[in-house]
This record gives C-alpha cells, sequence and structure tokens, in this order.
C-alpha cells in the first residue's frame, strides 16, 4: 500500500506546473562530526556547499567540553556561563562556526550525552540519569555562545538508545522517556531564556529507528515522552511538551528502503506513515502540538567494504535516491540529511567494519560513486511494466532543461528517452516502460553553461 502511494504522490507532483514548488518544502542537511572539527572542516564544507547544501548538524557531546569530566564531583565553576570554561573548550566548535559562515551554511547543534562523570545519578559512568538541572546549565552556556550562529536544535542524539542514555529499562518498562522529558525541558528552558534564541527552532526526539530488548522501540519511546501509554504520575509531569518538530533517524537495512520493519514501533524510511500517524496521536491528547514535521536528521545507506550489514558500492547512490523520493512525497517532512562524507575508519580487531560504512567516501577518502551521485539523486522504481523515475539537481534550483537517456541490456550507446523541464525547484520525475537490465541517466546545463552527466542507475 505505502510503495502504490508513493506512485500516486509522484504523478500528482509531476501534473503540477513548475511555479506550484516554487520554493523546496525540504531542507538538506549533512553530518560530517569528525571531518567539520578537524583540519579538513575548510574543504569540507566547500564540498558540502558545492553538493547544494545549505546546513550541516554537528552533535556536540557534553562529556567532550566538560572540565574534568572523570571526576565524581563537578569543579567549582558556573556551567551556565560559557567564559567560565578552560581555555581552549570551544576552539573546534568555533572554527566550525566561523567556517560555515563563511560558506553561507547553517549549522544545527545537537546538545547531547555521554556526559562528565560529576553529572550523572550514580557517578560511576557517563549516561546513568544524568541531571537535568545542570544539562541546562551546559546547553545554556551553548545558547549564550552560539546563539548568533544557530537557529535550530535537536536535543539529544538517540536516547532511546543505552549508548546515550541509560538506564532504557526499569523493572522491564520503559524508563529512559521518562529521563529524556527532564533533559528536553530543560534544554528547552534554556535555549528560550537566551533572548535571541527565543524563535529558534527546537527539535524533540532525534530517536534511532529500531527497538529491542536493551533498546526501546522510536515508537513505544515517543509515547512515553508524550504520556500515552506509560504511567509517569508518580515519577514526573506530564504537562504538554512544546517543539517545533520530531526529530528521527530512520535508518533502513540492507533489504533497501522500502523494507518493512516486523516490529510494529520500529520507524525506518519505508514505513514514515507510522511515525505520522503515532505523531497526530500525540497531537489529538494536547501532549504534543499537533502536525508536527518531522526532521530526518540523521540518514545513510551503508555499503561495503561492510559486507555483512552493506549493498553494494553501486547501488547505495540507488537506494539513497529511492529513500529521498519517499521523503519528498512524504510531505510531513521538513527535512533529509545524508550522514557522512568519510566512512568510518576499520577496527583493528574482530570484525573491522563495525562503524559507519555510509559516506560519500572511503575512510582513505577515495570516492565512491555515491559521491558523484549525490548532487543529482535518480530514484529508479519498477511498477509493473512501468519504470517511476524521480530526480532532483540539488545544487541547481530552478527550472532545467534535462535530457533522460537509456541504455538498453547488451549496448554500449546511450539513447534519449525524454526531453524534460524540471520545476523550479530542480526537480523532475517520468514514467516509462520497463525493460529489464536498462540503465538510465540524466543530462543538463549548468547556469554555467557546462554540460553535465549524471550517473547510470538502474532499478534494483
Amino acid at each position: 500500500m505505502t510503495h502504490r502511494l508513493t506512485v500516486v504522490a509522484l504523478l500528482a507532483l509531476l501534473a503540477l506546473p513548475a511555479a506550484a514548488a516554487a520554493s523546496p518544502r525540504q531542507v538538506m542537511s549533512f553530518e560530517a562530526p569528525t571531518d567539520l572539527l578537524d583540519y579538513t572542516r575548510a574543504q569540507t564544507l566547500r564540498e558540502i556547499r558545492a553538493f547544494g547544501v545549505t546546513q550541516v548538524r554537528q552533535v556536540v557531546y557534553w562529556r567532550d567540553f566538560a572540565p574534568s569530566p572523570d571526576r565524581k564531583r563537578k569543579p567549582d565553576f558556573d556551567a551556565a556561563d560559557p567564559d567560565a570554561y578552560p581555555r581552549g573548550t570551544w576552539t573546534r566548535l568555533d572554527g566550525l562556526m566561523a567556517a560555515a559562515r563563511r560558506q553561507g551554511i547553517a549549522v544545527m547543534l545537537t546538545p547531547t550525552g555521554p556526559v562528565p562523570t560529576w553529572a550523572t545519578a550514580s557517578r560511576k559512568d557517563d549516561v546513568d540519569r544524568p541531571s537535568s538541572r545542570l544539562f541546562e546549565q551546559w546547553v545554556k552556556a551553548l545558547a549564550l555562545r552560539y546563539g548568533d550562529d544557530v537557529d535550530t536544535w535537536s536535543i539529544w542524539n538517540e536516547p532511546n538508545q543505552p549508548q546515550f542514555l541509560m538506564p532504557q529499562y526499569r523493572k522491564g518498562k520503559p524508563f529512559s522517556p521518562l529521563l529524556y522529558r527532564n533533559l528536553y525541558r530543560a534544554a528547552h528552558r534554556a535555549i528560550r531564556s537566551v533572548p535571541g534564541n527565543r524563535r529558534d527552532t527546537i527539535l524533540l526526539g532525534e530517536t534511532a529507528p529500531r527497538g529491542d530488548s536493551a533498546i526501546v522501540h522510536p515508537l513505544r519511546f515517543l509515547r512515553g515522552v508524550a504520556c500515552l501509554d506509560t504511567d509517569y504520575k508518580r515519577e514526573g509531569s506530564c504537562v504538554p511538551l512544546r517543539t517545533d518538530g520530531y526529530a528521527h533517524h530512520a535508518y533502513t537495512g540492507k533489504p533497501g528502503p522500502r523494507s518493512e520493519p516486523e516490529h510494529k514501533d520500529d520507524v525506518t524510511i519505508g514505513v514514515l506513515p507510522r511515525l505520522v500517524q503515532a505523531l497526530d496521536r500525540a497531537g489529538r491528547t494536547g501532549r504534543l502540538p499537533r502536525r508536527l514535521p518531522i526532521y530526518l536528521t540523521q540518514f545513510g545507506v551503508q555499503s561495503f567494504p561492510d559486507e555483512q550489514s552493506g549493498v553494494p558500492l553501486e547501488r547505495q547512490p540507488a537506494d539513497y535516491a529511492i529513500a529521498e523520493h519517499i521523503a519528498y512525497v512524504t510531505r510531513r517532512v521538513a527535512l533529509f540529511s545524508q550522514y557522512l562524507m568519510r566512512d568510518d575508519a576499520p577496527r583493528e580487531d574482530g570484525y573491522r567494519f563495525r562503524g559507519f560504512e555510509s559516506g560519500l567516501r572511503r575512510s582513505d577518502g577515495r570516492a565512491k560513486p555515491a559521491y558523484r551521485a549525490f548532487a543529482n539523486p535518480l530514484a529508479v522504481e519498477q511498477y509493473g511494466r512501468s519504470d517511476v523515475l524521480w530526480g532532483l539537481l540539488r545544487p541547481q534550483r530552478l527550472a532545467t532543461k534535462v535530457t533522460i537517456q537509456v541504455r538498453r541490456p547488451g549496448s554500449r550507446r546511450w539513447r534519449r528517452l525524454r526531453r524534460l523541464t524540471t520545476t523550479v525547484t530542480g526537480v523532475y520525475g517520468v514514467r516509462v516502460r520497463h525493460r529489464n537490465g536498462q540503465r538510465y541517466r540524466v543530462r543538463w546545463t549548468t547556469e554555467s553553461g557546462r554540460e553535465r552527466t549524471g550517473p547510470p542507475v538502474r532499478a534494483y
């Protein structure tokens, strides 16, 4: 059913005149955490800007900014005052803000755990029941220092994951939603307390896509945060939460972006209507604002050399384009994203590829096919006897003539298939007859007069 609805949405979109899409409905964001905080920052931002991306997301780990993070007792300093932190605390983040400003790129900040030991309840680790009072002070320091550079905040990375927040469960019931409610409310107060940030966008959630006995499933987590199916009356306040949107990481698996997770409370890119329905239910109760927009703040497609969970290199951009197409036709989605410019470095022991291989480059810097395709995604999917093509010229957000070319199986020759005009936001689509094994590519002329050709894509 979801598959069919996507085709209907696409064909309806193609029937609209170009003027109907006069401004992009979705922001494109990019996350390259290591690259944006080290010496490759300037080059990485130039590449991101050339892709047509105008926002980056940076996760800021509380522990990395806190003085004496391993001590059990909090140092004597005013944690809400950015000038009270040790010299050099803000150097790398200051550098990102300045470099992004020069490139005309906005920065979204995600303050999150792990946290300093002195901010936990047990004083034994860096994720156990963080103090919402101390978190509020730290977020206020961030808001005071970067309020002029940041107008979008998302609070706590994957709070339904034990590596960022504990305990996830208590006596067999989800406990992390309660912890997160208090942390979110504290951060919201901190940001809004700074005069220049009173109109900033503040996002709730940042949930991981799947759950199990150690990870709270994302929709169950959402219901807990909204106090819909968990009794928090004895634990804390269930006042309605103020938020401007819900952030989620809709990663899919090796089967592809259209695959559906078995658990009803999981949300991958192929089942976004589940999240829409859950948010609407919370909105009707008054516990969350109605019709909250969805921000897919972290997404990527794992690729080889990780053969356990990744797809072949040539399939990575094809799957990503389909995922972006799904996001595009889901009208509640306000933001889509790409996670990683470079793959994580291989581990030295055990299975070497236990990090993220969702980058556009390999860990050694070599470009994957996804690097060339990212600026001009082309999704190709088979529906019965037809192939439906959807594409976007990301850097060229204006009406543009494009030529769709096709190459038949066994042929080396590319033939003209269709000549189209994109919407004024660079989007195009067409339905053509399916033939097994045929490949497609798109050609266009840039504003500067250069002829460009996208990489070949086939239906998987």
